[in-house]
């Protein structure tokens, strides 16, 4: 992985063929544990009541879940966490939704939540597009947060980026009306990719007053990856849409 962020990681093996029919597709990420710290290991099992949720067949109930209502931002992919709870803490208006499917990375995020004592924080063990389609209500979420996923920038495991249209078109309806989805990455053939798919998806428009690409906006953190990356004349790039109807 080449930045916090960075759930999917290459090396990918073929397309997933299990026996269960809504199973039967490409994923954007390969499943690797990595060995567990002490400290994380101690985070699963003593903060996962607090912030984690179990993945399950049914829409949640968010107002129940975080007992108020409030703007709701999900982020998929989110590292081992330490921006997702930087952007929590800085923003108690909000609500934040994680999800990660690298066990290391959440048990670091609870470690970080616990220690930030965030209370507008809950992170989910699965894989986004099934926590999406079966979990996330329709027009619940006020962002959905996209940053450093893996490019694959191997032209034969570009069908395995996540950012595809139908991927956009069931993300567009968990977005309320006026909703935005945020995206980063440091991959410029990505963010050229990415661009492609935005500016075709139904229902979507540029934030960007030259219709391209978009400022760090403050509420990212300006992650450790990218300070050394500026420092070495890496781009970023940030895309930000918003859902008209």
């Amino acid at each position: 992985m080449n930045t916090e962020a960075n759930t999917p990681t290459d090396n990918s093996p073929e397309d997933d063929t299990t026996a269960t029919p809504y199973l039967r597709r490409i994923r954007s990420f390969v499943l690797r544990e990595g060995r567990l710290t002490k400290g994380q290991q101690h985070a699963l099992e003593n903060f996962w009541s607090d912030y984690g949720i179990d993945y399950q067949n049914a829409p949640l109930d968010l107002n129940h879940v975080f007992g108020r209502q409030a703007p709701r931002v999900l982020e998929i992919g989110f590292g081992m966490g330490k921006s997702l709870v930087a952007m929590a803490k800085a923003a108690p208006e909000h609500d934040f939704i994680g999800i990660e499917v690298h066990r290391p990375g959440v048990g670091a995020c609870l470690s970080e939540a616990e220690a930030n004592q965030v209370t507008n924080l809950k992170v989910f063990e699965h894989d986004a597009v099934e926590v999406l389609d079966h979990m996330i209500p329709e027009q619940s979420l006020a962002t959905v947060q996209l940053f450093f996923p893996d490019p694959w920038h191997k032209k034969r495991h570009h069908k395995r980026r996540i950012v595809q249209p139908d991927f956009v078109q069931a993300l567009r309806t968990k977005l309320e009306i006026g909703g935005v989805f945020h995206m980063a990455t440091d991959w410029q053939h990505y963010a050229e990719h990415m661009l492609d798919v935005m500016q075709a998806a139904e229902g979507f428009e540029n934030l960007s007053p030259s219709n391209d690409y978009v400022e760090r906006p403050d509420h990212r953190p300006l992650t450790k990856f990218e300070q050394r990356g500026q420092k070495l004349g890496h781009g970023v790039w940030d895309l930000m849409f918003k859902r008209i109807r």
